[in-house]
């Protein structure tokens, strides 16, 4: 069953853009994601007092827990959702993010010491040119996209670190206790952020409930938690090279649920993408 995880994870993960795309025109992007942290901070909290999962023992163990949620989804999220929500194209966005797998790389033998060998960055590189096809028709005039690019910009960093620092300092916690004290500081972070930039701005509607529900429940819960179980079993290089499959598999439902056209070209980087990954991920 394990062996499905990542296939599971890379498609909950891709229609992110998708419920964003949903949501995004009834709400402020940081005001869309305080609702959905605060009704995930409910429901992970009942199930873990309803399981009696254990919490962390030392405040160090709390700490490092909590920097990782503001990396992963404050910084992340935030980031996505802003540049989004302010016009850059969603899979020039997912280009941006795309790059993560190379800095991990980078990042993992510095911090983790862990082995990159040749084959991993020959496929990283085919992944990274494998992104490039599928979103290339999709890249605007330059100048304004330049001042699009700074949220995504943010997103790719606070993903990259926040995947290091995890798998560095608090690999191992319960995914239910985890999940509570990962987005609590999240949610701090995110209120501050709309107390000085602007103000909670949410038009309540059945569209926006769905994108929201989907977010809480898919994303949130199910994504998020395996992601955690992935950074746990495996190295942060193979990890990373899983979020290369986002911007083709989300092309793929957007053209299954929106009828976006499919072109050669990102097919061709799809398969491209495909083989990258797996080269990382064979790599010994």
């Amino acid at each position: 069953m394990q062996r499905f995880y990542p296939v599971l994870f890379v498609f909950l993960w891709s229609t992110g853009f998708i419920g964003a795309k949903y949501g995004l025109p009834f709400a402020d992007p940081l005001s869309f994601l305080l609702a959905r942290y605060g009704l995930v901070i409910a429901l992970m909290t009942a199930i873990a007092l309803l399981t009696r999962a254990p919490w962390p023992k030392t405040p160090v163990q709390w700490l490092h827990i909590g920097v990782s949620g503001v990396l992963v989804h404050a910084v992340y999220l935030g980031g996505v959702f802003i540049a989004i929500k302010h016009g850059l194209p969603a899979g020039v966005t997912a280009l941006v993010v795309g790059m993560q797998p190379l800095l991990t790389a980078c990042g993992a033998g510095w911090l983790l010491g862990e082995k990159v060998s040749g084959r991993q960055w020959t496929g990283l590189a085919l992944g990274f040119a494998g992104v490039g096809l599928v979103v290339s028709g999709k890249f605007g005039d330059a100048a304004a996209l330049g001042p699009m690019l700074l949220p995504a910009v943010i997103a790719l960093f606070g993903i990259t670190v926040g995947t290091l620092y995890q798998k560095r300092y608090c690999a191992r916690f319960d995914l239910r206790t985890g999940s509570v004290i990962q987005f609590v500081p999240t949610a701090l972070v995110t209120a501050i952020a709309i107390a000085l930039t602007g103000e909670f701005q949410i038009e309540w509607n059945g569209q926006f409930v769905f994108a929201l529900g989907w977010l809480v429940l898919v994303l949130s819960i199910g994504a998020i938690g395996l992601l955690n179980l992935l950074i746990r079993s495996g190295s942060a290089v193979n990890v990373a090279s899983l979020f290369y499959l986002t911007p083709p598999t989300t092309a793929l439902i957007a053209w299954a649920v929106f009828g976006e056209i499919l072109t050669l070209t990102a097919t061709a980087g799809m398969l491209l993408a495909v083989s990258g990954v797996y080269l990382v991920a064979r790599a010994k």
